[in-house]
């Protein structure tokens, strides 16, 4: 018996046993394995319509940061666990209750599909994602705490910052172009794509009917518009300055005899030398800010500072969160130790 204990205690202090977990397994976080299929499965995703394939110390090297990535997530899914902060199966209901809205129960299938997902790896995706924003709220963000003070000294030492030497324009659009190149796959939540000059048109005074009949906004720019830098946020595209609209003297017109809250007609952009629209856009002007100092008593200032304080605190904490997880856990590499080995030989 002796005998036996020393050789398994050699075997966990010199190996880690590593072949009592097979060669499919690439890592292991506190005794849990994670495997290669896990692995493989991202790096192909990873890859996404690239023709081009990485020499052998690109692909490795991929394959080691996915790998770092799925031990971090795996360290914050079992700290949630000890914590009782696994989301709950109403939880992801309601989660992928929203996700399914927009959709018929065919197109949402079809999505799924092209995804390479089944409901269930959906639900596995949604339950994670949920448990590690639980886990960061309560571990994290619940231990911020913006004072007054910070407030101000912020303000105090950046004052300049809410001095704006010309007013700004606060604008959301939808935007539909002929050019079905010009909007790649699930650039709105529709999937929603005009392909010639004809169906741009039609789409994009259908849609303007729809903003005259009291839809909002920003949810048909959501599932409809055509530009992917700002479909996914409702079409808006945050405060421009004066100077920059003049620069399209078409744009400036339209915007500047909108007031706040009001949308302007289908506006159709040409491209330099072209005779046919190159997009057909419709703005909305959220909000007009004059030229001036901003003062500290102005609630759109603290909020401003605020979320720049607490977002910067959040990413802070949230590295030296991780690197405290870490340090607490026992994990096992065993990709990066082949990979060192090979290369070293």
């Amino acid at each position: 018996m002796a005998a036996v204990f020393f050789s398994l205690a050699a075997c966990l202090l010199a190996a880690g046993c590593k072949q009592a977990y097979g060669p499919d397994v690439v890592a292991i976080v506190n005794g849990h394995p994670i495997y290669r299929s896990e692995v493989e499965t991202l790096y192909r995703d990873n890859l996404g319509g690239n023709k081009e394939l990485p020499t052998r110390e690109q692909a490795d090297a991929t394959r080691l940061g996915i790998l770092r990535q799925l031990i971090d997530e795996e360290i914050l899914q079992q700290r949630a666990a000890k914590l009782n902060l696994v989301a709950s199966d109403e939880e992801v209901d309601a989660k992928l209750a929203e996700m399914k809205a927009p959709y018929t129960q065919e197109e949402f299938e079809r999505r799924l599909r092209a995804s390479s997902l089944t409901l269930a790896a959906l639900r596995s995706q949604i339950r994670r994602a949920l448990t590690s924003d639980k886990l960061m709220n309560k571990e994290v963000i619940s231990r911020i705490n913006i004072t007054d003070a910070d407030i101000a000294n912020y303000y105090n030492a950046n004052e300049a910052q809410f001095d704006f030497i010309e007013p700004r324009y606060n604008i959301a659009e939808i935007v539909v172009t002929p050019q079905p190149a010009n909007a790649p796959q699930g650039v709105n939540l529709q999937n929603s794509k005009a392909s010639n000059d004809a169906e741009a048109r039609r789409k994009i005074d259908e849609l303007h009917s729809r903003l005259e009949s009291g839809e909002d906004f920003a949810t048909v720019a959501m599932n409809f518009s055509e530009n992917p830098n700002d479909a996914s946020n409702g079409g808006d595209m945050g405060f421009i300055s004066e100077s920059s609209l003049r620069a399209d003297a078409t744009v400036y017109a339209v915007i500047s005899k909108l007031q706040p809250g009001q949308m302007s007609e289908v506006v159709p952009l040409m491209a330099p030398g072209s005779k046919t629209p190159a997009e057909y856009v419709i703005y909305k002007l959220i909000e007009r800010e004059p030229a001036g100092q901003r003062k500290l008593t102005d609630p759109r200032v603290q909020q401003d500072i605020r979320q720049q304080l607490r977002n910067s605190r959040a990413q802070l904490l949230r590295a030296a969160y991780y690197e405290t997880l870490r340090d607490q856990a026992r994990v096992r590499n065993f990709l990066a130790e082949q990979i060192f080995k090979d290369g070293a030989q």
